[in-house]
C-alpha cells in the first residue's frame, strides 16, 4: 500500500478526537478495515462533517500516518437517509455494523463482507413505514448470512448428536427441538434424554463400584494393574440445551440461508423475536462479548410491541 490511496468505504463508527477532528472506522471492500483521521470534520463549516456520518458510502483519498491515517480528500457516492428516519431501522443497522467491526479485518480485502452488509442496508432502508414488524425478520437474517460468511452456520437440519434430519411434527402441538449454542445446532429431545440416562447410569455404575475415571477417560485402576498400558473410555457428553424451539422457530432459522426474506405475519412475529434472540446468544458465544446495539432492539420491539401487533 503506497503512502497516498484511494479506496472505497463505508463508516461504520466514528468518535471525538481533539476540538474538532473524528476518528472514523470504515468499512472497504479492497483494505479491509480502515480506521483514520478526518481532520475538522466537527467544525460547522468542514467539507468532511456530513461525509463521516456512520453508514455514509465515500470514495476516499487516504494519507498513512505512522500511527493513524487521514482523509485528506472524500466524496460520497451512496447514503442510507432511511436508515436514520426510523429508530427501529436505525438499531438494527447499528446491530449489523457492530458485527461488522468484530468480523472484519484490517489490511486484507474484504469484498465480501463489504458486499453483504451494504446489501443488508438496503434491505433495511426499503422496508415500508407500514411493515416495521419486518425489522426484526431482516435483522435476523442479516446476523445468520454473517455468521455464514464467517464460517459459524449453526447445524439446523440433522441432530448434533444423531446427525438424522430433524423436521418438525405439525401433528403435535407440544413438539419441540433443543437448541445447543455449545454444540453448535439444534439436538432431538428424545435423543438427548437417553443419553443423559444412559450417563446418569454409568456415574451410578461407576458408585457402586468404588472407581473413579479421570478427565481424560483414564481408568486409574487399570494403569495401576497394567503399568505398561493404559485403557481409555470415550464417553460421549451430555451437551447443554440453551433453547428449546417450537416448529416455526425452527423452520424460520432453516429458511434464513435463503436469499429471499420469509414472509411473516402478525401472528409469527413472537416466532421471530424468539430466533432473533437465539441467534444473538449463539453469536455472542462466539464472538466472545456482547452485541451492545441489541439493547436499543429489545428497548425499541417491546415498547413498540402492542401497536406492531
Amino acid at each position: 500500500m503506497s503512502k497516498t490511496y484511494k479506496a472505497t468505504g463505508i463508516n461504520l463508527k466514528a468518535q471525538a478526537l481533539g476540538e474538532s477532528d473524528k476518528i472514523v472506522t470504515i468499512l472497504t471492500p479492497e483494505f479491509g478495515l480502515i480506521r483514520a483521521v478526518a481532520t475538522g470534520a466537527r467544525k460547522q463549516n468542514s467539507s468532511l462533517g456530513g461525509k463521516m456520518g456512520i453508514f455514509v458510502v465515500n470514495q476516499l483519498l487516504i494519507s498513512q500516518g505512522k500511527n493513524l491515517s487521514r482523509i485528506t480528500q472524500a466524496e460520497t457516492i451512496k447514503t442510507y437517509p432511511g436508515l436514520s428516519q426510523d429508530l427501529g431501522k436505525l438499531a438494527a443497522s447499528q446491530y449489523l455494523a457492530e458485527i461488522v467491526l468484530c468480523q472484519g479485518i484490517s489490511e486484507q480485502p474484504q469484498t465480501e463482507l463489504y458486499n453483504l452488509f451494504n446489501e443488508h442496508l438496503q434491505r433495511l432502508q426499503d422496508i415500508p413505514k407500514t411493515e416495521i414488524k419486518s425489522v426484526v425478520a431482516h435483522l435476523a437474517q442479516g446476523v445468520f448470512q454473517l455468521l455464514t460468511l464467517a464460517g459459524l452456520t449453526p447445524q439446523l437440519e440433522s441432530c448434533c448428536l444423531t446427525q438424522r434430519p430433524l423436521t418438525p411434527d405439525w401433528t403435535n402441538p407440544h413438539w419441540q427441538v433443543g437448541f445447543s449454542i455449545p454444540a453448535g445446532g439444534i439436538i432431538c429431545l428424545d435423543a438427548w434424554k437417553t443419553l443423559r440416562k444412559e450417563i446418569q447410569q454409568r456415574k451410578w455404575e461407576n458408585g457402586e463400584m468404588g472407581q473413579t475415571t479421570n478427565i481424560s477417560g483414564l481408568s486409574p485402576s487399570s494403569s495401576l494393574s497394567n503399568p505398561g498400558y493404559e485403557t481409555v473410555f470415550h464417553q460421549q457428553e451430555l451437551p447443554i440445551i440453551s433453547r428449546r424451539l417450537n416448529g416455526k422457530e425452527l423452520i424460520i432459522l432453516q429458511y434464513l440461508a435463503e436469499t429471499e426474506i420469509m414472509k411473516i405475519d402478525v401472528v409469527d412475529y413472537s416466532s421471530w423475536l424468539s430466533v432473533e434472540r437465539i441467534l444473538r446468544q449463539y453469536l455472542q458465544y462466539h464472538l466472545e462479548q456482547p452485541i451492545l446495539s441489541a439493547l436499543l432492539i429489545d428497548s425499541y420491539f417491546a415498547t413498540n410491541h402492542d401497536t406492531i401487533l
